[in-house]
């Protein structure tokens, strides 16, 4: 088989490998199995599953390196399968439930109409709503929703830390996270700015949404504070801003309202940081290109080259002062400077 078959074919059984993922983690498979090897069946009975299909679900886990299977049928956990643990540190279970799920797999299954016809959100055609009205009408969506969120918050604030390692945050008095979550990034910034304060806005929600709040157990409740707000309408005055994955759910005329928003609330020369997956040049495979088609299915947003944001960005009243990116993170935080 030539190279280009044998790299097509791993393409199109793509998705029968991260499936059988998403079964074992909706089976609970990996939380089953602990630090000793376990019997097919002992698994398959504490998850109330059928023995055989459980053991022929066990084995493809195996053959992905997420198991490892002895010549008896019994299985243990490796490093990879640790990961779509719950309680693993760096847990990527909630993104696997997300991403893997019936939802989205629906959403995705329009794409070929989407380009087609040239209409995006698959969300829109698979549901009659936006994927923030789905949102607001599923709670157990929301839930998987904030569970694959915050899966990603220590790896990414990890990454905007790194990759602002050369900006002295201390300098800023006030900082504000746009649609900050449960503000994760910003009580990570703030651990090593002690006199700086923070502000995260966020929907009404989310703010009410208290006991997933990170400044208490971060320690940082006496330096961070939750607003209730719409960023489309208003933001708190900052020295500096922050914005992760926030403009490419949106359109470019609305990406500029917000941008408007941010600018008309920030004294001359704050600093605005936007963390996004920024699309590089047509010679480099990246994950923003698979990203940006996620982005399509799923509303109306895109991901973004340098140049197609600071077109946004100059229509809001900003000036571009750098890019931060290496090539071992694929996110980049383009910063700029209220004009």
């Amino acid at each position: 088989m030539t190279d280009a078959k044998a790299h097509v074919i791993d393409l199109i059984f793509g998705r029968w490998r991260s499936q059988t993922l998403y079964a074992g983690v909706e089976l609970g498979v990996f939380d089953i199995i602990g630090d000793y090897p376990k019997h097919a069946v002992e698994i398959a009975d504490q998850l109330d599953i059928n023995r055989e299909q459980g053991y022929r679900l066990f084995r493809a886990l195996a053959s992905l390196d997420l198991l490892q299977e002895s010549s008896d049928r019994r299985f243990s956990i490796t490093p990879a399968g640790e990961l779509l643990q719950e309680d693993h540190p760096d847990s990527l279970q909630g993104i696997a439930l997300l991403e893997e799920g019936p939802t989205h797999y629906a959403t995705w299954s329009h794409l070929p109409a989407i380009v087609r016809e040239g209409e995006p959100d698959g969300f829109q055609r698979e549901f009659g709503h936006s994927v923030f009205d789905h949102l607001e009408e599923n709670p157990d969506y929301a839930a998987r929703f904030n569970e694959s969120m915050s899966s990603l918050s220590q790896l990414e604030s990890d990454w905007v830390k790194l990759l602002l390692r050369t900006v002295d945050v201390s300098e800023f008095g006030h900082i504000c996270d746009v649609g900050g979550g449960h503000g994760h990034l910003l009580c990570t910034l703030l651990q090593d700015a002690p006199r700086v304060e923070g502000t995260v806005l966020e929907l009404p929600s989310v703010v009410k949404d208290e006991d997933q709040h990170y400044h208490e157990s971060m320690g940082l409740s006496n330096r961070v504070d939750f607003v209730a707000g719409d960023f489309f309408e208003e933001v708190p005055t900052a020295d500096a801003y922050l914005m992760k994955h926030i403009l490419h759910d949106w359109s470019d005329a609305e990406c500029v309202e917000i941008l408007s928003t941010v600018r008309e609330a920030a004294p001359d020369d704050a600093r605005l940081f936007v963390c996004e997956l920024v699309v590089p040049g047509p010679d480099q495979s990246h994950l923003s290109k698979l990203f940006d088609i996620h982005m399509m299915v799923s509303g109306t947003g895109k991901e973004r080259t340098e140049a197609e944001y600071a077109e946004l960005f100059e229509k809001a009243g900003f000036e571009h002062a750098e890019t931060h990116q290496t090539d071992e993170i694929p996110m980049a935080i383009v910063e700029e400077i209220a004009t």
